[in-house]
């Protein structure tokens, strides 16, 4: 599903923050934002801006800069107002009538402005002693690693409830995809295919783990001789967004299998099979059960704890889908829950 940065949403519930007299919690969709008390009221359509989004200085956004600073883009976070979470913006509508576009006729809940305010993503700069030299884009005959936050997408829980589903620990790493198609081995970061080089961690993970040779073996005891495959995970290790497991050497661990030629993820069974066969460690497995009465609020605590990997805040917990009776139609839907105490702690500076 496609990330709307900025979008018009409906404030669904309205609470009180103890102990203060000025603001008060809104929450749209499944999230909850601290908002100036009384300007808003359940049912008022809002114009809802997503966390990680770089909001560019204007008359409309002007109270987010501070006095005199010469940046021209605020990066929203994460943060903690009298003692409650704030995660994203809600602006009246008004905003984008009398401050961005006074044409605009009609605005309808799930409309996405966020082209129209000029609003783009924060993507974090990924270490160039990581990455070394680019070979070209990410291949486009597979799919990028990124799930939904479920305050995002509510509605899941209750499409899906019932649903078999497995979940694992969200690592704070750097994403790796190495894949197999028509005889070429490639190696990948979050948005590149990197050229052959022996300083490239992404490189010397591939062979530090054998990942080419595993891939065509496995293709002949998992499947058929010529299989066209990707295995994903995330790189961690020093310079790796900060190393806060405090590791000496880069690791990796695995999530998730992708049949290219079926355009699909593979079943969780086969995903276990061949990273356990073949001696791949994959991201801490927490579990397989069904899809219950959870609510958003409640998985969003569920994320929270302690990571298996190092004494630190885990950065959350994936949850995807499981259809057994199909080892093709694995992980239609698959949705993650953010701890927020990670992301104050490490996102908020």
């Amino acid at each position: 599903m496609e990330r709307k940065l900025a979008s018009i949403q409906k404030v669904v519930q309205i609470d009180a923050i103890p102990d203060a007299d000025k603001v008060e919690c809104v929450k749209v969709l499944g999230w909850a934002c601290v908002a100036k008390k009384g300007e808003f009221k359940v049912g008022d359509l809002v114009i809802y801006i997503e966390i990680d989004s770089l909001i560019p200085k204007d008359i409309w956004s002007g109270f987010l800069f501070k006095e005199g600073t010469t940046i021209e883009r605020y990066r929203l976070k994460t943060v903690k107002m009298r003692g409650q979470v704030s995660q994203g913006l809600v602006l009246p509508v008004t905003v984008l009538y009398n401050c961005i576009s006074p044409t605009i006729k009609t605005l309808e809940e799930g409309d996405d402005v966020t082209s129209l305010m000029k609003i783009e993503k924060y993507e974090p700069p990924e270490d160039g002693d990581l990455n070394g030299n680019i070979k070209g884009s990410f291949p486009s005959f597979i799919h990028k690693t990124d799930e939904t936050r479920i305050q995002t997408a509510p509605w899941i829980l209750t499409a899906q409830k019932g649903k078999k589903v497995y979940v694992t620990e969200k690592v704070d790493g750097s994403s790796a995809t190495f894949y197999v198609k028509d005889g070429k081995f490639g190696v990948c970061s979050r948005n590149m295919e990197m050229a052959e080089q022996d300083f490239n961690a992404f490189w010397q993970i591939a062979r530090k783990y054998d990942i080419e040779k595993k891939l065509r073996s496995g293709s002949t005891m998992f499947g058929p001789a010529d299989r066209n495959w990707a295995i994903q995970g995330e790189l961690l290790g020093p310079k790796v967004n900060g190393n806060k497991y405090g590791l000496t050497e880069f690791l990796f661990k695995a999530f998730n299998m992708y049949d290219i030629d079926h355009q699909c993820n593979l079943h969780y069974a086969e995903f276990l099979s061949f990273t356990q066969t073949l001696d791949i460690p994959t991201v801490p497995q927490l579990g397989v059960e069904e899809l219950g009465d959870a609510t958003v609020e409640q998985w969003v605590e569920r994320s929270k704890g302690r990571s298996i990997l190092a004494d630190v805040p885990r950065e959350g917990i994936v949850v995807r889908g499981i259809y057994e009776e199909d080892i093709y139609r694995y992980g239609k839907f698959s949705f993650k829950a953010i701890n927020p105490d990670f992301l104050i702690k490490y996102k908020g500076d």
